[in-house]
């Protein structure tokens, strides 16, 4: 019997994570702290980027975090050919009643699954920079607020160009995290094609939690302790990609703040109302690496920026528990 059924009571952030995961998990095997930065993301009110190469469960994943939640959702499977107008919606003048009225997009749900984000061109990829910031869409000059919560999990193929538009920055920046799904390992693919043999899918799953349940975790996690030589060490993170000689542009005050908020859901997900430096270590390389832009020179060398991220982790030293960062 699922949670939205009456059956389970989830009183804490932590609980809300369990009941997601168990649930995601049921179909996506083996990838248990994937699961949980995707969740974590979820619980800081962030939007999610899924980046890897077809065929790894992208889009199983992001299907299987809208149905875990007992609100509405919507798939926007991008193309060259999708319209602003398709996600935001639009105005249409009824002549009968001579007066405009507004249909709402595809965006007016609670979870956004934006299938293969990079194939919509960038005019269509830009209709989602205002409501994925501020959570209101405007239309000829009308402002209209999303359901909450509101969160979008956007998938994209990092390695085929036909077809596709680069995200710009600003476009990532919206992003709270940036996850990997990766290759399984042996004993996984066995169970992954196993599942697939015996018809195990997405859209089998019931809803575990319902959008109350998840806004009071969300409160929880902004409510989470912040001790700050932890704050600080977040700040210090985020300031030395600016200063790192591989790096066109470094991470912004928005991602230090991002690196704070993924920290306080992480420990959610752990069943703490504290943060740990650990815990901004965790989520260092999906909140900031996306955020980075190398120099030219650091390209042609292939260098990459989640090595940037290593670097800096490296060398900016964390707080030790009980004492104030330097």
């Amino acid at each position: 019997m699922s949670a939205v059924d009456g059956g389970v009571g989830v009183s804490t952030a932590g609980e809300v994570y369990r009941l997601i995961s168990d649930n995601v998990q049921t179909v996506l095997r083996g990838k248990p702290e994937l699961v949980r930065l995707a969740i974590a993301a979820m619980l800081a009110q962030g939007h999610l980027l899924i980046e890897d190469v077809p065929g790894l469960g992208k889009t199983t994943l992001a299907k299987c975090l809208a149905r875990s939640i007992g609100g509405s959702w919507s798939r926007i499977q991008f193309t060259p050919d999708l319209l602003p107008g398709d996600i935001t919606g639009v105005q249409v003048y009824h002549q009968k009643a001579e007066e405009f009225e507004f249909h709402p997009g595809a965006i007016f749900a609670n979870v956004v699954l934006a299938d293969e984000i990079n194939r919509g061109t960038p005019k269509t990829q830009s209709a989602l920079l205002e409501v994925m910031s501020e959570r209101t869409v405007t239309v000829d000059s009308v402002r209209h607020e999303v359901p909450r919560p509101f969160l979008v999990v956007a998938t994209q193929n990092p390695i085929e160009m036909e077809g596709t538009y680069r995200l710009p920055e600003a476009q990532l920046d919206r992003f709270l995290m940036r996850l990997s799904v990766g290759y399984p390992d042996l004993a996984t693919e066995v169970l992954v094609i196993m599942s697939d043999c015996a018809d195990v899918s997405p859209d089998e799953l019931s809803p575990v939690v319902d959008t109350a349940m998840l806004q009071a975790a969300v409160l929880e996690v902004r409510a989470a302790h912040l001790d700050p030589a932890v704050v600080e060490y977040a700040a210090r993170l985020a300031a030395a990609t600016r200063e790192h000689v591989a790096l066109r542009c470094g991470a912004s005050p928005r991602g230090s703040i991002a690196l704070v908020r993924a920290g306080q859901a992480l420990a959610a997900t752990h069943g703490r109302g504290f943060v740990t430096p650990d815990d901004i270590k965790q989520v260092a390389q999906a909140v900031l690496a996306h955020r980075l832009i190398l120099t030219s020179e650091a390209e042609l060398n292939q260098r990459d920026a989640a090595d940037v991220v290593n670097e800096v982790l490296a060398i900016t030293p964390a707080p030790v528990p009980g004492h104030t960062a330097a």
